[in-house]
């Protein structure tokens, strides 16, 4: 049995209108459902994971589900304008952002569309904002230090070039003021900082991006926020966003901060997106790949070897915690991604120990890797001393008579805890913090009363720039106390304790 020639012609002309069909449907899709800012649409057989779409109205969207039937995808924008049977289109981009030092200075949306009032941002550079971490063979042991300007954390907790360290600890315990106080001391050190807002009031934004412009450091930051009115997309985006703005510096040689404030917020917006997408709940209502969300992200913050240019990109992510609560789900996942944390704690902030840092509970599991020569030398032993004091300090409420030895480690241990005191917007060189650190090793505090104690602390720093600049140039240089500097520091102090002493008298 043979076809004929006019049943052939049939047939190809068929397969031909099916084949424009499916191309068709491939590139293109129509809406099945809307709502809630997620969408489910039929067609779009070849997008991609984490693609764009275009929606009517100038909406766009992102890819998150790939079913058999159908597509799952997230607007970021209104979806108010947008009706079921609209069509979708691909657009054949994965979400990017534009990188570069264009973004410096400026104050930009989870997308990197300029907020911030100014002229739009013109860059010929674009990063997808999800891509996979630096390998184990291309990073380098972080080995130089951070400073943070603020002795607790410097000389205790240290944060290295290329560490992730994470800021935790309830709502209004100054955990926002420790990572801004960071970024404002990295003016002159080269560092270019990035700060994240995910899921902050708008105002409570602007007052940060103040204070950064006030203390002259938006010269050198990008803040990507994405607020609470925001789309879940968006705010799920932000840090992403952030991160591949980040890396470029990094791939460029650059020393990169980034602060994610904060995670919980962010595994919010995830789970909301998840759970509208009808993907199932886990342990308190997050999707299974929470954990996956957050250790994809905190990954990326890597020191790099020589070869790559040894750049740098370090995290300080911020998780908030419920009534000091660090073994809920989300404060466990993010304590296990990162490399230690800085716990603040309610009772020291409402004391007025600030920051309210529980040295206790606090660790940096890079450690003195992280710190200059001349910190070690005079901060070895203070968390010690620290821990000492607490003990006897909860010891001492129950007993009347105390032992001399007894007594020494609490009057050490107040005069420790008042020095550590700062005030915040106002970071500290590290040569300054080695010379406060140092008045306390050595006892030039013994004599000093305790509610005198930061007196003491600024009129000490102030007679040591005045008097003896040459010490403080040298520790900056040197990075190490050796005899020479030792006896010199000693007898300045000595000098200065007595001009003090008869002042506090006079």
């Amino acid at each position: 049995m043979s076809l004929k020639p006019e049943e052939i012609s049939k047939l190809i002309k068929e397969q031909i209108k099916r084949y424009d069909d499916q191309l068709d449907i491939d590139e293109t899709g129509t809406i099945i459902t809307i709502g809630d800012g997620i969408s489910l649409i039929h067609g779009l057989q070849n997008a991609m994971a984490g693609e764009l779409l275009q929606f009517p109205g100038d909406v766009y969207g992102m890819v998150m589900n790939l079913e058999e039937e159908h597509v799952g995808a997230v607007l970021m924008g209104d979806d108010r304008g947008i009706r079921e049977g609209d069509e979708v289109k691909r657009t054949g981009r994965i979400v990017e952002v534009p990188v570069g030092d264009c973004m410096l200075g400026r104050v930009v949306n989870a997308l990197g569309v300029a907020i911030d009032g100014k002229e739009a941002i013109q860059s010929d550079k674009y990063r997808p904002v999800e891509r996979v971490a630096p390998g184990v063979m291309t990073r380098k042991s972080v080995h130089q230090p951070l400073q943070t300007g603020l002795k607790i954390i410097d000389s205790m907790i240290p944060i290295g070039k290329g560490q992730r360290e994470l800021i935790i600890g309830d709502r209004q315990t100054g955990k926002t003021a420790i990572a801004i106080d960071t970024i404002i001391n990295q003016k002159n050190s080269g560092v270019k900082c990035i700060y994240v807002a995910i899921g902050q009031k708008a105002s409570t934004v602007a007052q940060i991006v103040e204070k950064l412009r006030s203390h002259g450091a938006m010269e050198y930051t990008t803040v990507v926020s994405s607020t609470a009115s925001e789309a879940a997309p968006l705010q799920y985006i932000a840090p992403y966003a952030g991160c591949a703005i980040g890396e470029e510096w990094m791939e460029n040689g650059d020393d990169v901060l980034i602060v994610y404030d904060d995670l919980s917020k962010h595994a919010v917006a995830y789970r909301t997106m998840s759970l509208l997408l009808k993907r199932p709940p886990g342990r308190e209502a997050y999707p299974g790949d929470v954990f996956y969300l957050h250790s994809r992200l905190l990954e990326r913050a890597a020191k790099l070897n020589d070869a790559l240019g040894a750049g740098s990109l370090t995290a300080l992510p911020i998780i908030e915690t419920q009534a000091g609560d660090i073994s809920a789900y989300i404060p466990t996942n993010v304590i296990s991604i990162t490399d230690g944390q800085i716990f603040l704690q309610s009772e020291l902030f409402n004391a007025g120990i600030r920051p309210a840092v529980d040295s206790g509970l606090s660790v940096s599991r890079v450690g003195s890797a992280a710190q200059i020569k001349a910190m070690k030398q005079v901060s070895g032993s203070l968390k010690l001393e620290l821990a000492q004091f607490r003990e006897m300090q909860a010891f001492a409420k129950f007993g009347s008579d105390l032992d001399a030895a007894t007594t020494e480690t609490l009057n050490h241990g107040e005069r420790l805890t008042k020095l550590l005191i700062q005030n915040q917007y106002d970071p500290m060189s590290a040569a300054k913090q080695v010379l406060s650190l140092f008045a306390a090793k050595h006892k030039f505090l013994k004599s000093v009363k305790v509610e005198d104690v930061q007196r003491y602390e600024s009129e000490m720093l102030k007679y040591m720039e005045r008097a003896h600049a040459d010490i403080i140039k040298e520790i900056d240089e040197k990075k190490v106390l050796d005899d020479d500097l030792n006896n010199r520091i000693t007898d300045a102090l000595n000098t200065f304790s007595k001009q003090f002493q008869d002042m506090m008298e006079g």
